[in-house]
């Protein structure tokens, strides 16, 4: 049975929660949270963030509200727009565990967690999911092109709320490929300045001799 919500952000604040706000003293606070309200469809910049985003974090449970993790990774965008309200990405053959698919066929509640170390940057987003086979017009729409994986189903995820998180404690990481393109231009430059000091050097250089 799905919880009535009042707000938006009551996904994640519940009577529970909201208890303890009181008790520690941030109600008051996140009560004005509530009343701006969190976001509930894509925006041009959470489209734009999910665009440059190649991995994120998949919250599953079972039906006894056992959790589960799972990471997701890809070429940059390979979680999808599909409109206002649907994410979507193929979900790559692993290790046949199927803890998530196992968990999404008795609880569809789930939650994407994107972190961007480079920016410092977060986005929370809650909302129900659901497994897609034997859809191959979706699963080909959805697979990267020329990404070496091969695709097994879909998971199609419907927005219920999303927010960010301030950067504080995360710390600062850079994609490896990232790191190589920054010393390699480094590198580059290094050269065409050496190359500059030599050619002004040089006829210095024969008139001294």
């Amino acid at each position: 049975m799905t919880a009535v919500r009042t707000y938006a952000s009551d996904v994640a604040f519940t009577p529970a929660v909201k208890a303890i706000q009181a008790r520690k003293g941030s109600r008051e606070a996140y009560g004005r949270v509530e009343q701006r309200g969190w976001r509930t469809e894509v925006d041009e910049n959470l489209e734009a963030f999910l665009a440059e985003a190649n991995s994120f974090y998949f919250a599953t449970a079972s039906a006894d509200g056992q959790p589960y993790i799972q990471h997701r990774g890809g070429p940059k965008g390979f979680l999808k727009v599909l409109d206002k309200q649907t994410l979507a990405f193929a979900d790559y053959a692993g290790n046949q565990q199927y803890l998530s698919q196992g968990n999404l066929s008795e609880n569809p509640k789930a939650y994407i967690f994107v972190m961007d170390y480079a920016h410092r940057r977060r986005v929370k987003i809650w909302g129900e999911a659901r497994v897609v086979e034997d859809d191959d017009a979706l699963t080909d729409a959805l697979m990267p092109k020329g990404y070496r994986a091969r695709p097994e189903q879909v998971i199609l995820f419907k927005i219920v709320a999303w927010d960010t998180n301030c950067p504080q404690h995360i710390p600062q990481k850079f994609d490896a490929p990232d790191v190589a393109a920054a010393l390699a231009a480094r590198d580059q430059r290094i050269a065409e300045l050496e190359a500059e000091i030599a050619a002004l050097r040089g006829p210095a250089a024969a008139e001294g001799g």
